[in-house]
């Protein structure tokens, strides 16, 4: 991220705020990876029970929950797979190791991470700042940010390809994205939204989204489905089957 494009010099309190609001909602946006597999309240009552335990075995996590063995094993399973908790073996002077699970740094501070929250506190603040040149400066700079995180791994010529290569990406990040032909024109489909928080409340983050994924794939897109209006997915199916010259 680059504050090159807000100079420092004898900035006004408003340019101020700016900066401040463009660097915390870009990391609560996306400043941690997105969870390959997504957590509910559920799990993290059972990490902060493990938490408080400082590591503990089955038995010692059956008997501080009261739930069987089975489930608690199939917890750990997905938390593990997660990368919120590891297992490690323990050794004694006398016979077999055992082993303990515990949090790895990632399961610890999902514990204090309320990123949805976060996020759609400061996509406010950012919507009511006063100056509109300044408003879009700082929109355009949050959208930069993302067309570099969601674009790395986009490099194919052919926009078919070039579709597939950003739902691999996606799906790398955490999102469940894929993509298909449609009448000859390929279309993302996003099975779940990132930024639902936000917008359900405000759909000009859907309309940067978009636009992001217009500068990655390099084609015009129009929406299809759209989770906000009650879909199951969110639907970008491009409007032209090649790549254009500017976006």
């Amino acid at each position: 991220m680059d504050v090159n494009d807000f100079s420092c010099t004898a900035q006004p309190r408003s340019s101020t705020i700016a900066i401040t609001l463009y660097f915390k909602l870009t990391y609560a946006l996306f400043g941690t990876r997105f969870m390959p597999v997504l957590i509910d309240n559920g799990d993290r009552d059972f990490l902060a029970v493990l938490h408080r335990l400082g590591g503990a075995s089955v038995p010692d996590i059956c008997a501080a929950i009261g739930v069987t063995a089975t489930a608690v094993r199939q917890k750990l399973g997905k938390l593990t797979v997660a990368g919120l908790v590891e297992r490690q073996a323990v050794r004694t002077p006398r016979g077999r190791p055992h082993h303990t699970y515990v949090l790895t740094s990632e399961g610890r501070r999902s514990l204090g991470d309320n990123y949805r929250s976060l996020a759609q506190a400061l996509w406010s603040e950012v919507n009511q700042i006063d100056d509109p040149e300044l408003r879009q400066k700082l929109a355009e700079r949050v959208q930069s940010a993302l067309v570099r995180k969601f674009g790395t791994q986009v490099v194919a010529r052919e926009v078919a390809d070039r579709f597939r290569q950003l739902a691999e990406g996606l799906t790398d990040q955490g999102f469940h994205a894929e993509y298909e032909l449609r009448e000859g024109l390929p279309i993302l489909r996003e099975h779940h939204c990132p930024y639902e928080d936000l917008a359900a409340h405000d759909n000009s983050i859907c309309v940067l989204e978009k636009q992001v994924f217009e500068t990655v794939l390099g084609v015009r897109l129009e929406m299809g489905k759209n989770c906000r209006d009650g879909d199951t997915c969110c639907e970008f199916q491009a409007v032209s089957p090649s790549v254009e010259g500017s976006i």
